[in-house]
């Protein structure tokens, strides 16, 4: 064939070695977070760390239910709450309330889902203080309020938690609650912390919570714009978590983590108690949020029940 080039095997293991170097090259980008493509090229290569794990256990009772929601504009809305293994019903027992991640289901928190029952039932059995977890519907709406007048802020705080306290639960306003979320939820239960505050929230978990520090970068299924972004935004209010036992933890493959560091630099250094800040290798996925699972739940749980 009069175009084909002979490639000497002299110019082959040249080219594996600069192909070698730059993985070398590459892994060191990737650690310091200075190539573009980051998160696929450490998944890629591997930095992720191992996937937690859904434990083998026998989950509590779980009941469910929904209610008209006037915050979200008259739409039905679901909620599954998790006991714990034992539980004969909901009273008296300390709440967390979980928010989900931008398209994902609420029937995700039953058994064989995320993995959140199996875990809240294996931390309980392990010696945490048992604890509730109810999680609501709360669309692709951000957790906040929307420019049609939709908020599932609100529906959380007004309308969930009442609920909930009917149901004999410690969610009244004189109780402390916990809140837990990943992606678009870790960004609500950072923001419904810190709207909130003290008193009414004893501590918060944000898993991969969804960050922009460019405001029109901001998804836009929550945020129509970059002024809706500013408005809503959880950068420069850290000091409102004064109070709350925050743990904060990104994946150092997630997209959001460069915008989550710089959130975690901006608590002030005097907040009591101290955040807890957690950037590990990791991407944003179930693999990795199952990986905080326990330790998340079994913080959640010592807090809230001392609460």
């Amino acid at each position: 064939m009069p175009n084909e080039r002979r490639v000497s095997r002299r110019a082959v293991l040249t080219g594996a070695g600069v192909t070698g170097s730059a993985v070398v090259v590459g892994g060191v980008g990737v650690w310091e977070g200075v190539l573009p493509g980051r998160p696929w090229l450490q998944e890629v290569l591997g930095l992720n760390g191992e996937d937690g794990d859904v434990p083998d256990v026998e989950t509590g009772p779980v009941e469910s239910g929904a209610f008209e929601s006037a915050a979200r504009l008259g739409e039905t809305t679901r909620w599954h709450l998790l006991l714990p293994p034992g539980a004969a019903g909901p009273e008296g027992l300390p709440l967390v309330v979980a928010l989900h991640g931008l398209g994902m289901q609420v029937d995700t928190f039953l058994p064989g889902g995320l993995g959140v029952a199996e875990w809240l039932a294996a931390v309980v059995d392990d010696g945490t203080p048992p604890f509730a977890v109810v999680a609501p519907e709360g669309g692709d709406d951000y957790w906040h309020p929307r420019p049609d007048g939709r908020d599932p802020g609100a529906m959380v705080v007004d309308e969930l938690l009442p609920l909930m306290a009917e149901r004999g639960l410690r969610a009244t306003s004189s109780d402390r609650i916990g809140l837990l979320g990943w992606s678009m939820g870790g960004y609500g239960a950072l923001r419904l912390g810190g709207l909130l505050g003290p008193d009414r929230v004893a501590a918060v978990c944000a898993a991969s919570p969804a960050l922009w520090t460019d405001p029109d970068a901001a998804s836009r299924d929550g945020f129509e714009d970059a002024e809706e972004y500013e408005t809503f935004s959880v950068f420069g209010r850290q000091a409102q978590l004064d109070g709350v036992l925050v743990r904060l933890e990104c994946g150092t493959g997630d997209p959001f983590y460069r915008a989550v560091e710089d959130y975690a630099d901006g608590f002030p250094g005097d907040l009591d108690p101290a955040p807890q800040v957690e950037l590990e290798p990791g991407g944003h996925d179930r693999g990795y949020w199952r990986r905080l699972m326990p330790g998340q739940l079994r913080l959640l749980g010592d807090v809230v029940s001392r609460s």
